[in-house]
């Protein structure tokens, strides 16, 4: 007897039918402190047209640096209604819209503190493996400093910035190919 390999699993063809009812569009409720940002954005692929069937999961600390996560022993306040989780889907145009707070920083893997972010991943049809990426706050100071952020080009940084828009949102494309294409992390 031989093993042989199987076809590799994607999110299929009905994205809204897995995920729709399990959507977290607002990671921080009324009553949690922090600075309250909403992001939106849009996701394209290599030709520039809108991806309609992704999901984009996010993960962040709450206000004060502390992820809602027992393996985060930091001695710093989480407020019981803080998730720290969001999911959202791309809707007939590729957008998306994600209601947070701006995160705290939090200690990086060498005990420096990274600037404040969001992690974010990304499943769509046709996608053997998800990508993982971040968001990082338009002005920040602590951008300058991040370790993770310095990782990647110069040139390229601003692909994980959001930029703010005239009304207060905060504005974050997803280029999944092509001269615009967003860093994708390994991992």
């Amino acid at each position: 007897m031989s093993l042989l390999l199987t076809a590799a699993q994607t999110v299929g063809p009905f994205v809204s039918i897995g995920f729709e009812k399990a959507a977290v569009p607002d990671v921080a409720p009324a009553g949690v402190a922090g600075e309250r940002v909403v992001i939106a954005g849009k996701i394209f692929d290599g030709d520039g047209q809108p991806v309609t069937d992704a999901v984009i999961e996010t993960w962040q600390a709450n206000s004060y640096g502390k992820y809602a996560h027992p393996d985060d022993a930091q001695e710093k306040l989480l407020e019981e209604s803080f998730r720290g989780f969001g999911r959202v889907l791309a809707d007939a145009q590729g957008g998306f819209r994600l209601a947070t707070i701006k995160p705290g920083a939090v200690a990086g893997p060498d005990g420096k503190e990274q600037a404040p972010h969001i992690t974010v991943v990304i499943f769509m049809r046709g996608l053997l493996k998800h990508l993982m990426t971040r968001i990082y706050f338009p002005d920040d100071a602590a951008n300058v400093a991040d370790a993770v952020l310095n990782l990647v080009p110069a040139a390229r940084r601003s692909t994980l910035v959001a930029t703010k828009a005239a009304d207060g949102t905060l504005q974050w494309n997803v280029h999944l190919q092509g001269p615009k294409e967003t860093v994708f992390f390994d991992y």
